[in-house]
C-alpha cells in the first residue's frame, strides 16, 4: 500500500511538475506577445512583480507596462530553468536572456529571475517575482 501512495505522489508531483513548466514558458511567449490576457490569465490577483532595478509592481501595474508597447521584445530565452514543487507552491528559477528595443536602441538583458507559482484551485498562477542583474 505503500508502494501504491509514493507512485500516486510521484505521479501527482511530476503532473505539477509539466503544468508548472507549461506555465512558464506561457509567460515567456506573453511577454514576447506583449499580451495583456494572456499575461492576467497567469497572474495571482495577488502577484508582487520586481525588476532588478527594484521597481515593484501589483498585477494591474505589470499587465499595464509590460503592453504599453515602450517596449519590444526581439527575443527572451528561459536558460537552464529548476522547478521545484513543494506543497501548493513551484519555485522556478532561471536565466533570462533577452534583446528588446527601447527607445530605438537595441539593448541586451541578462538576469537571475526567481519565481513563485502558486496552484490556485486547479491552476497554478504566478504569485511573485524578482529579478537579478547579472
Amino acid at each position: 500500500m505503500e508502494d501504491r501512495m509514493t507512485l500516486d505522489r510521484d505521479h501527482a508531483a511530476r503532473t505539477d511538475h509539466d503544468a508548472v513548466a507549461q506555465k512558464v514558458e506561457a509567460f515567456r511567449l506573453a511577454q514576447i506577445a506583449a499580451d495583456p490576457k494572456a499575461l492576467s490569465a497567469l497572474c495571482a490577483d495577488d502577484l508582487s512583480y520586481s525588476h532588478s532595478n527594484g521597481f515593484l509592481e501589483d498585477k494591474a501595474a505589470f499587465v499595464a507596462n509590460a503592453t504599453d508597447g515602450k517596449t519590444k521584445f526581439l527575443s527572451i530565452a528561459y536558460k537552464d530553468p529548476t522547478i521545484k514543487i513543494v506543497g501548493p507552491a513551484a519555485i522556478v528559477r532561471f536565466h533570462w536572456m533577452a534583446e528588446m528595443m527601447t527607445d530605438g536602441k537595441k539593448v541586451a538583458n541578462s538576469l537571475h529571475i526567481l519565481m513563485n507559482w502558486q496552484k490556485q484551485g486547479g491552476e497554478w498562477k504566478l504569485l511573485s517575482r524578482s529579478a537579478t542583474k547579472l
